[in-house]
């Protein structure tokens, strides 16, 4: 299972599981450490954990077992670090607090040549 099909899978565990809001991001231009991040968002803490719980599960069955997990206890905001792909689940006000996708899609500009004095 490559990348895309790996978010793929994410995305579709997440809608089937009433995730509001799915943002896909290819960061493969931006850094190393992964190829994809995925941002959904949760009506509750308890959905929250629910998603992220569904989502390993789902990737675990299909070969992608998560490197880590963070955030669960509180449950504001759980990371699933599935090394291709990196998934956000967050509560609206964590989600727009922190604005991953604006901070992950900006794009730097390209360098200006210095004039010759």
């Amino acid at each position: 299972m490559n990348s895309q099909e790996l978010c793929d899978l994410i995305i579709e565990t997440l809608d089937d599981g009433k995730a509001t809001d799915i943002v896909k991001l290819d960061v493969r231009d931006l850094t190393t450490m992964t190829d994809y991040m995925v941002v959904a968002s949760g009506t509750s803490t308890r959905h929250v954990r629910a998603l992220a719980h569904a989502v390993a599960d789902k990737t675990r069955e299909a070969g992608h077992k998560p490197i880590g997990i963070e955030g669960e206890e509180g449950s504001e905001w759980v990371l699933l670090d599935l090394q291709d792909a990196l998934v956000h689940v967050m509560l609206p006000r964590v989600r727009e607090f922190y604005n991953l996708e604006k901070l992950w899609s900006f794009r730097p500009s390209p360098k200006v040549a210095a004039k010759d004095a």
